[in-house]
């Protein structure tokens, strides 16, 4: 399904946004695709992000699939708004296994609040991708609240 952003600047703000997550870089995760309502997020193996049995930990495919469910439905919202996510159901399907993973996210319904994504993720192994999980998930737009970081009282 083709959709028109809201933001004729929609892959700037995207990018700008992602490369403020702290957690992205913690994970060494990349944007490598943006486009209107799909966004592409890869990270490579590491045995910082494994499991007790060398696969990806969950945490790790749900924080990527989260990422990119939400900046696709960001990438559709106007200026001088920000994304949060509101809820996900995840379904492991297979085990995380390989040299990266490779989460999909994209729009399934935008809204004027919420828009419904789904996100799915696969283990890429020897050239040959695995889905290894499947998200749907709903994210909120905050308009008039820029997606830029704010102070937090401390205490």
């Amino acid at each position: 399904m083709a959709f028109e952003p809201l933001d004729a600047n929609f892959e700037t703000k995207v990018r700008e946004s992602f490369d403020r997550q702290g957690i992205m870089a913690t994970l060494g995760a990349r944007l490598t695709r943006v486009a209107p309502g799909e966004v592409e997020i890869e990270v490579d193996h590491n045995p910082g992000l494994t499991q007790q049995h060398g696969f990806f930990h969950a945490g790790v495919t749900s924080t990527i699939a989260d990422s990119a469910g939400g900046y696709a439905a960001f990438s559709l919202f106007p200026e001088n708004s920000s994304v949060l996510t509101v809820e996900f159901k995840i379904n492991l399907v297979a085990p995380a296994a390989g040299e990266r993973l490779r989460a999909h996210g994209r729009v399934i319904k935008p809204g004027r609040t919420l828009t419904l994504c789904e996100v799915e993720t696969y283990a890429v192994k020897d050239g040959a991708e695995k889905l290894c999980a499947k998200m749907q998930m709903t994210v909120m737009r905050l308009d008039g609240r820029p997606d830029k970081p704010e102070e937090i009282p401390a205490g």
